[in-house]
């Protein structure tokens, strides 16, 4: 008998393609809210804020992911 606890489930990658139109502003939203993103001196509206990683996620370079044991999803630089 062993106490080895069973490996964490891998974050499941969630295309954004995939959630509605609601579904992926309201990820967006949390994500950047959520990060505090330090952008100088000039005020960046929410909407300018999401659009940006709006198409940073249909270019490719970030992915939604869903963690399964805690029920969190984040987006991450790819």
């Amino acid at each position: 008998m062993t106490d080895e606890k069973p490996k964490p489930e891998p974050p499941v990658i969630v295309p954004h393609a995939e959630l509605s139109p609601d579904a992926l502003r309201g990820v967006i939203e949390a994500f950047v809210l959520r990060e505090g993103t330090e952008y100088g001196e000039r005020d960046v509206s929410l909407d300018v804020k999401v659009a940006q990683v709006l198409r940073q996620l249909e270019r490719g370079e970030a992915q939604i992911m869903f963690d399964l044991e805690s029920e969190e999803i984040a987006i991450v630089v790819t």
